[in-house]
């Protein structure tokens, strides 16, 4: 993916530098920053769309189940990184979030993951249907494997 690639409709796209405080021991980000990114842009994402606020109306949250990574390519400080993410699928009360991150420069695919969120009652904690207000939000987008 180059810098110049249009978005694929129902994908949300955010630039961002890797800073030197994301980098590790090793040179390059740490696996961690990766989940932090992931929330970072699912959150950009809701903020765009309008579905934060609507969210906290309805007395909701979202929280994570699990999260799945796969690194491709190490990522070094300096780093101008297109973070793309979608919703690739809506259940009861779950949803499914996907994201690729690109390396701006050479358009390596430097991972790609998954996070399968929740949809919570803000005051009880407990799972909730996700209503279809925000479902609508959220178009479901695909992007082709790696």
């Amino acid at each position: 993916m180059e810098a110049d690639t249009q978005v694929p409709s129902g994908v949300f796209e955010y630039r961002f530098t890797v800073t030197p405080a994301a980098v590790d021991r090793n040179g390059h980000a740490n696996n961690v920053e990766y989940v932090r990114w992931m929330q970072d842009v699912a959150v950009r994402h809701a903020l765009a769309v309008g579905a934060a606020a609507e969210i906290e109306r309805l007395g909701a949250t979202w929280v994570v189940r699990s999260h799945r990574i796969e690194y491709l390519a190490p990522a070094f400080a300096g780093d101008q990184i297109v973070a793309w993410t979608w919703v690739a699928a809506f259940r009861r009360v779950r949803s499914t979030r996907m994201y690729r991150f690109t390396r701006s420069s050479d358009g390596v695919v430097l991972a790609h993951g998954a996070t399968e969120w929740v949809y919570l009652d803000a005051r009880t904690g407990r799972p909730r249907t996700i209503p279809e207000q925000i479902v609508r939000l959220f178009p479901l987008g695909a992007v082709e494997p790696t």
